[in-house]
């Protein structure tokens, strides 16, 4: 048990028998004792209450997409899919979409019922993005974010939207979405007079950018694992 602990990147083996001799480690719903085994492919491991990534041919990815890269793994009519940007030593699948333009936080997974729940709409896991738009954001143009906007598929509104940055002509907005349609956020800030200049996503849920550079990826660590299995009730 401790062995599967430390592979899922809870510590040292030491530090993996602290945490169940302390009683925090759960399997299939029972507290777990040293000795015990596991089967990392069909239990459920939990630590502190949130369930554990122990299987170790599951991958967690974040990816810094590129402007100009399609979203999807192979793409003969593109000129640029995600292709070079996946490992090659896990088949992993990118979890929705951003369009060509649009660049930042991508989370590639093999973990489907993960990123089921991540996409499904009633779990509102939040996507913030940064927009440099052409204009000064107004606070009747904030305002009208917040509130929501009419587009040609339904109502949209931002959770969050705070003018951040304006110099010339042109200014920057922060914005939090809980839900993730088609170039929607381009669609409201063109709705409110604000066209997009470059758009980048800057979180999941969780899981930030950070300081990755464009066409960089790093593996989640096993806290953004288990902050992303509990923002999705897993």
């Amino acid at each position: 048990m401790q062995r599967t602990l430390a592979r899922a990147g809870f510590g040292s083996r030491r530090a993996s028998e602290d945490l169940i001799r302390e009683g925090r480690v759960s399997v299939n719903g029972r507290v777990a004792l040293l000795g015990d085994r596991v089967d990392p492919s069909r239990d459920v491991v939990e630590v502190d209450g949130h369930r554990a990534s122990v299987d170790p041919d599951l991958r967690y990815l974040a990816l810094h997409k590129p402007t100009g890269v399609t979203t999807t793994l192979r793409d003969p009519h593109a000129k640029t899919d995600l292709g070079a940007y996946l490992p090659e030593d896990a088949r992993v699948f990118p979890v929705g979409r951003l369009d060509r333009e649009t660049e930042g936080l991508l989370l590639l997974t093999n973990d489907g019922e993960l990123a089921n729940r991540l996409l499904h709409p009633r779990h509102g896991v939040e996507k913030e993005y940064l927009a440099e738009v052409q204009g000064i954001p107004t606070k009747q143009q904030i305002g009208r974010l917040r509130r929501g906007v009419e587009l040609e598929d339904g109502p949209a509104r931002a959770v969050a939207a705070h003018s951040v940055a304006r110099s010339e002509g042109k200014g920057a907005i922060r914005l939090v979405m809980a839900e993730g349609r088609k170039r929607e956020v381009r669609r409201m800030l063109a709705t409110v007079g604000l066209p997009v200049r470059r758009l980048i996503r800057l979180r999941v849920g969780p899981v930030r950018l950070g300081r990755l550079r464009p066409g960089e990826r790093r593996d989640l660590t096993p806290s953004e694992v288990q902050a992303l299995y509990q923002a999705v009730g897993l």
